[in-house]
């Protein structure tokens, strides 16, 4: 009996060690091996754990190193208000024995549900109070706040806190709600490949084959430029009946870039492509809203730009509504923003004086191609999106006041009916900084 039982447990234990080798080395899928759910942010990339875990015997440093990996553009870009160096200096070794912020898991603990706010990332409430126990000694318009105010829109970013210095808060008083001369700049084309590349007549019976096909290629935007079926058709001298992401980014690098940093695209990168695929609705975090006929559809450029037509006003608005179906999304076309976007597509009205989905959460952004300086679209819906104050500078005051944006950021009502009417909401953070000045 004692051998039938000890056989038992010596097979069950291969097979569990089996079954469990197998989904830690050649599985995808890996949710066994969750400790908890991943933040919104990190939600799709959940199953890829050697993205973040990239030693598995590795301590912080290993975590902190993927977390820069991964962010240390958007870092460098804000201007990082915190940065690690800061914690580095001797003056401020005591504060570490509270909050060793030289680490991004300090405040960022992922797989912790119950910690993550609002904007998607697990942040404990009182992060601040430990290094600014002061602050209402210093500050008397400070004195009555609560602990755990300090990261309400309009007031502190932690990381990125450009559009709330107090100089440039001050700055920025007395301006008009909305400017006179609200505009969004146009965007410049790609570097187009050679007019006169020969990948057209080496696919002569293919593109015959398609005709109408062919018709819609040549009278837009990629035809009139005389850029051939085989430009995109074509890999290592074969015919691709499907192009991809590496086709698109041969002319759009700057936007292939942004694309992959970005949610939609994260997981086409080069690392994550190999075990991840593209992302559709179904894979997005629980509790965002999509239309159930969108649920399977791939995020690549196609996506948005239709195939062959490429249409960047369809792309800029109605492409986004084909998927998201979330209050705020929903509220577009009769919205402010809508109007106006409605009239620029009849002609009403100049181009760059309507506004797009696009045009808050894809802005247009000054890139340096060589020794020139070009305007290109950002593809990267993480740069302007959370927390929503990174989109004031970039985004907002193109159109509107300081102190509109701040207002507008904080009030939860007029971001869900997208912007329909004036903030009911007042944020203080002017006003102090105008006092003290």
């Amino acid at each position: 009996m004692k051998k039938i039982i000890w056989g038992v447990w010596i097979l069950l234990t291969f097979l569990l060690a089996g079954y469990f080798g197998y989904k830690m080395f050649l599985a995808n899928n890996k949710t066994e091996f969750l400790i908890g759910d991943a933040t919104h942010g990190h939600h799709q990339i959940e199953l890829a754990c050697e993205t973040c875990h990239t030693d598995a015997f590795g301590g912080g440093e290993v975590l902190q190193n993927a977390c820069v990996d991964c962010h240390k553009d958007d870092l460098n870009e804000s201007q990082d208000s915190h940065p690690a160096k800061k914690f580095t200096d001797p003056r401020n070794a005591d504060l570490l024995e509270t909050l060793d912020a030289r680490y991004c898991v300090s405040c960022h603990t992922e797989h912790q549900k119950e910690q993550t706010r609002e904007m998607g990332v697990t942040l404990p409430g009182d992060y601040c109070y430990h290094c600014h126990v002061d602050i209402g000694d210093e500050r008397p318009s400070h004195k009555d706040l609560a602990f755990d105010s300090c990261a309400t829109a309009g007031c502190h970013n932690y990381h990125d806190n450009r559009a709330l210095y107090e100089s440039f808060l001050t700055q920025h008083v007395d301006k008009e709600w909305l400017s006179d001369n609200a505009r969004i700049k146009e965007a410049d084309f790609a570097t187009w490949l050679s007019p006169t590349d020969n990948k057209q007549s080496a696919f002569k019976e293919k593109i015959q084959a398609h005709p109408d096909i062919a018709s819609e290629h040549f009278s837009h935007a990629h035809g009139k430029a005389g850029i051939s079926c085989g430009a995109c058709h074509s890999q290592e001298q074969e015919w691709l009946d499907k192009p991809g992401l590496a086709q698109c980014a041969s002319c759009h690098e700057n936007e292939s870039q942004g694309f992959v940093e970005g949610k939609h695209g994260m997981r086409q990168s080069e690392k994550l492509s190999k075990v991840l695929s593209p992302l559709t609705p179904a894979d997005a975090a629980p509790g965002l809203a999509f239309h159930q006929s969108a649920m399977n559809i791939e995020q690549g450029c196609n996506a948005c730009h239709s195939s062959h037509s490429f249409d960047t006003k369809k792309a800029a608005a109605e492409s986004c509504l084909v998927c998201h179906a979330d209050e705020h999304s929903m509220a577009f076309d009769t919205s402010p923003h809508g109007v106006l976007w409605e009239k620029e597509l009849a002609g009403d009205i100049a181009p760059g004086e309507g506004v797009s989905c696009a045009t808050c959460h894809m802005p247009r952004v000054e890139v340096k191609e060589g020794e020139k300086v070009v305007m290109r679209v950002e593809h990267n819906q993480n740069w302007n999106l959370r927390p929503n104050e990174k989109m004031i500078r970039p985004v907002c005051m193109s159109c509107h006041s300081l102190a509109f944006s701040i207002d507008a950021l904080a009030d939860k009502k007029l971001i869900r009916n997208n912007f329909n009417g004036k903030p009911e909401v007042h944020i203080e953070s002017m006003d102090w900084a105008i006092k003290r000045k």
